[in-house]
């Protein structure tokens, strides 16, 4: 299971440079592609509601949802918040 990492390193190197916010990202696994796609029915869902829409790209054992919001340049409170519902609903 991954979760939502909230940093990426804007350096190649793990020992210099800083971090910033810039994309959020999680895999979600399921046993077939139609749980998957029901998922992604329901974060779009979601996303819909909260009129702020992730990326999402179905594949046959899991779902990627990514969260940015362009506007910003990276992770916002409304990123998060979305997040948090879709982790909600998941469980």
């Amino acid at each position: 299971m991954i979760y939502f990492p909230t940093r990426k390193s804007t350096t190649n190197s793990p020992t210099r440079g800083s971090a910033r916010t810039t994309r959020s990202s999680r895999v979600y696994e399921f046993d077939d592609y139609l749980r998957g796609v029901n998922f992604a029915q329901m974060v779009g869902e979601i996303a819909e509601a909260q009129f702020h829409h992730p990326e999402i790209i179905i594949r046959y054992s899991g779902v990627e949802i990514r969260l940015t919001s362009h506007e910003a340049g990276g992770i916002t409170d409304d990123d998060i918040e979305m997040a948090e519902l879709i982790e909600s609903e998941h469980n």
